[in-house]
């Protein structure tokens, strides 16, 4: 296969590892720098492998059918049934067997022929440029006819009253093809006459590769058209509705979870209208806002369209603007059909988002890359967090809800709004404050982080005795309602306001939204609460539900933080998930392989011992895989610099690193780098508060001004949104002052561990020819999150090396996190670059060893600053002579 990052010695062993992993069905770490060109490796690795499989189980279901048609048969009944009764005939044994024989032989016949069916259908529409465009035609002779019939509605409107015109509404409206819908109608086109029910079928084997963010997949996925696998795989992209949705009338509201909202508004909306069609004898309901692009004929054509020709999102995103066919719908329906389904892993790794998308594991393949933070993921994923002033909200919301319509309630749903309201009374009251006042006027008396069991927050908060599995499966079938209800509130649905009772509907939503605690006017909100007032615009319901999924958790699994800050609306109740392993679990139980890769993976233990270790895997069925880098030893400088120039020893603890000697012998060091180093300098900081007042001293000092002088300085944002812009300008002044003739030797670039930049970003070639880190960049240990984190694992982990599971922890979070920013700069086999780590605990054996084997291999470490200095010169000569 065309490999271009990396020789061929490096290709065979991944690809042998990989394919073996794959054929035992074992769970797989494997470690591959990016220059090995690791994700293209990794699906060509699969796909070949599936293929492979594929045609073993075809030529078994061709064995079968063969004896199964000859009349021959397995082994005896005594062999083929050794678990039968002592007492049982073996005329019975042999009837039982014969009888699972041709069950057998029928279902593998009717699964070939859906395959076959399945397979000419793409085959035709790869092939019938007249069948692929059938759709479309069809489309636009649809949207003729509802132009002609509004004209023609405008023109009785004028012409013959509005009594007439009120008649065409009642017996023509179902005329409009957007006003009667329906997902259970199998509409055909002239050209495919076969039925849908036989292109559907069982999941087949595929493979689930899953990445970080929706660029990554998409990057992926073009690397994917372009190889020997691109025509011929059937490939489906998914994502979620903010990057899928093609109404700009719902793309329009911006957040994911209003996206969300509206989004199913429009689809219940649809459901009911089908409903009252069907009702014979019942008044016509008003007309509904309906989602024009949620059409089941139209997302089959979108469906067939993904599986014929490998699309990236951007491109599905395209083609169901084109058709008029929801991108995030159709998507889903491709999946059973599909070879490669490529995801972000967070909809892989929670289980509800997995089973909404129809994802099935079982006996599949997964591959996670990227995957260096997977724990921190799972963690994050499924924890949750909410305020007090979503909790105030939550129940004004819902106990107006309630008044409004108590009397046109049922028992039991009364019943379990009640029960909810108590719980949102509860959680207000275990933070000090009391849900019928203005949260952000309620001061907390006793301010302070504590930390709760699950089983004692729910015996603190008196909720102990409400069954909260049931209080769940309420929520997901009824929270639709509430959502609407607050959607209402902030204007975000407007089906309400369409019906003949609007105007009572609006005075009840205006006085909802002034009672609304801490929404009654601009003045009550408070000035930080007023900074993420856009955090709240979507249903605080939502978040209180992920909150109580979350406390159904195991009570050893888990803790609960209880955040009292300042006001009841600024404290906040979290939940902790201290074990990930619990919820990866299921995903390794039922796949046949899952293969964690990353291009950095150091430390690995933590992926041993906390994922897979504790979600019960075999040791013996865990294989690990770590190749080197493809670039010659020569193209890379790694360097631990343990002094500085003026000899002061480097170490940026907590005590030392904010002297000014420090950060002056820091300013020294790269005041002396960027005199030699050509191109950009990346200086990663351990935090954006370090590297600001790192920045400040320099600036006090007149260091920043001889920096200036050599490299136009340049700072990492805190908003994500300027990143593109930062990294642009830096591009171009590196380039700018390549051209001979200038003073200034380029750019340098300040960055921070763990920040916009540590992480995705390519600083290839000129862009990045030194990376320095300063100092070590562990975590905060006050933290109270990570001390019960520390705790939990102090518990539950046997001892290493004779070091405490908690320090062991602490130790590979800083380099994991180190390991991920050196990592930006080389980027393929003919990149080079030198690191330096500013520490001289760097050079300890313990950290040490845990540097990615291809950078320790060729670490140097310096215990004075001038042989470093010299070592970097010559660099810079070879470069030079090069040139």
């Amino acid at each position: 296969f065309p490999f271009p990052y990396a020789p061929y010695r490096i290709q065979e062993q991944f690809m042998e590892a990989l394919y073996g992993a794959l054929e035992a069905g074992r769970v797989g770490i494997f470690e591959s720098p990016t220059g090995t060109g690791k994700s293209l490796s990794l699906i060509c690795g699969a796909l070949t492998w599936l293929r492979d499989w594929e045609e073993k189980r075809r030529q078994e279901e061709a064995r079968l059918l063969e004896l199964g048609a000859g009349g021959q048969h397995g082994p005896s009944p005594q062999q083929a049934r050794p678990g039968s009764a002592a007492g049982e005939p073996d005329w019975v044994t042999a009837f039982v067997q014969k009888k699972e024989e041709r069950d057998m032989v029928e279902r593998l016949k009717e699964e070939q022929i859906r395959r076959k069916k399945r397979e000419d259908h793409l085959e035709k529409i790869r092939h019938n440029v007249q069948l692929k465009y059938a759709a479309k035609r069809k489309r636009c002779e649809e949207d003729e006819a509802k132009r002609l019939l509004r004209l023609s509605k405008e023109a009785l409107s004028q012409g013959a009253g509005e009594a007439v015109l009120d008649e065409l509404d009642h017996n023509e409206e179902e005329l409009i093809p957007a006003e009667y819908e329906s997902d259970d109608e199998k509409k055909v086109v002239p050209g495919l006459e076969e039925d849908d029910d036989d292109l559907e079928e069982e999941h087949v084997t595929k493979i689930y590769y899953c990445s970080r963010t929706h660029s990554q997949l998409s990057q992926f996925v073009r690397e994917v058209q372009k190889s020997p696998f691109g025509r011929d795989t059937r490939l489906v992209s998914l994502g979620s509705r903010q990057s899928l949705c093609v109404n700009e009338e719902v793309r329009g509201l911006g957040a994911l979870q209003l996206i969300n909202d509206r989004c199913m508004e429009m689809q219940k909306n649809k459901h009911e209208k089908r409903s009252a069609e069907e009702s014979e004898g019942k008044k016509r309901r008003a007309s509904r806002t309906v989602c024009p692009f949620y059409s089941y004929e139209q997302m089959q054509f979108l469906r067939d369209e993904v599986l014929v020709e490998v699309k990236d999102i951007e491109q599905l995103v395209s083609l169901g603007r084109e058709t008029r066919a929801c991108p995030y719908y159709g998507s889903r329906f491709a999946i059973p059909a599909a070879q490669l389904v490529v995801l972000p892993y967070q909809m892989l790794l929670h289980e509800p988002t997995r089973n909404a998308a129809g994802i099935k594991l079982k006996d599949q393949v997964v591959i996670i890359d990227e995957a260096h933070n997977l724990i921190d993921t799972i963690t994050c994923i499924h924890s949750a967090e909410v305020s007090g002033s979503q909790l105030c909200c939550a129940h004004s919301q819902l106990l107006q809800y309630l008044e409004r319509y108590r009397k046109r309630l049922k028992a039991k749903n009364l019943m379990y709004i009640k029960q909810i309201l108590y719980l949102l009374e509860q959680f207000v009251a275990v933070l000090g404050g009391n849900v019928n006042q203005n949260p952000g006027c309620q001061a907390v008396s006793q301010a302070g982080t504590v930390l709760k069991s699950i089983n004692d927050f729910l015996f603190q908060s008196q909720i102990d005795n409400i069954n909260l599995f049931k209080v769940m499966q309420v929520l997901s079938v009824r929270t639709q309602v509430l959502v609407t209800c607050w959607g209402m509130i902030w204007g975000v649905c407007e089906s309400w306001k369409q019906s003949p009772r609007a105007h009572g509907r609006i005075c009840f939503l205006a006085v909802c939204r002034q009672s609304c605690p801490g929404r009654a006017g601009d003045a009550e909100i408070p000035p930080v609460e007023a900074e993420h007032d856009h955090l709240r615009a979507a249903s605080p319901l939502m978040q209180i539900e992920g909150f109580l999924s979350a406390l159904t958790n195991a009570n050893q699994d888990g803790r609960v933080i209880i955040n009292r800050q300042g006001t009841v609306g600024q404290s906040s109740l979290k939940f902790l998930l201290l074990n990930p392993a619990v919820h990866f679990a299921k995903v390794v139980e039922e796949c046949r392989a899952v293969i964690i890769a990353g291009g950095t993976m150091q430390p690995v233990a933590d992926f041993r011992e906390q994922l897979l270790g504790c979600a019960g895997v075999d040791p013996a069925r865990v294989v690990e895989f770590s190749c080197g880098h493809v670039i010659p030893p020569e193209n890379i400088l790694p360097i631990i610099l343990c002094s500085g120039p003026s000899n002061q020893q480097l170490e940026f603890t907590y005590q030392t690193r904010d002297l000014p000697q420090m950060m002056d012998e820091t300013g020294r060091i790269l005041c002396n780098l960027c005199n030699v180093v050509p191109g950009g300098v990346v200086c990663f900081f351990p935090s954006y508060e370090y590297e600001k007042q790192v920045y400040g001293h320099w600036e006090h000092t007149g260091l920043l001004s001889r920096l200036a002088a050599k490299k136009k300085i340049f700072q990492e944002p805190k908003k994500a949104s300027q990143v593109e812009q930062v990294l642009v300008e830096y591009a171009k002044c590196i380039k700018r002052c390549s051209q001979p003739g200038g003073q200034m030797t380029g750019a340098l670039l300040l960055s921070v561990v763990g920040g916009k930049m540590s992480e995705g970003i390519n600083f290839s070639d000129e862009l990045g020819r030194c990376v320095i880190m300063v100092g070590m960049p562990y975590p905060n240990i006050k933290s109270p999150e990570l001390q019960e984190k520390m705790t939990w694992l102090d518990k539950t982990m046997p001892r290493a090396a004779g070091l405490a599971p908690s320090r062991v922890l602490i130790e590979n979070l800083c380099m994991k996190a180190v390991n991920q920013s050196i990592g930006r700069a080389i980027r393929h086999q003919k990149d080079f670059a030198s690191i330096l780590l500013l520490d001289h605990r760097y050079a300890r054996p313990a950290i040490f060893n845990k540097l990615p084997q291809w950078i320790r291999d060729r670490t140097q470490v310096k215990p004075a600053f001038g042989s470093a200095f010299a070592e970097l010169r010559k660099v810079r000569t070879c470069i030079l002579t090069c040139c």
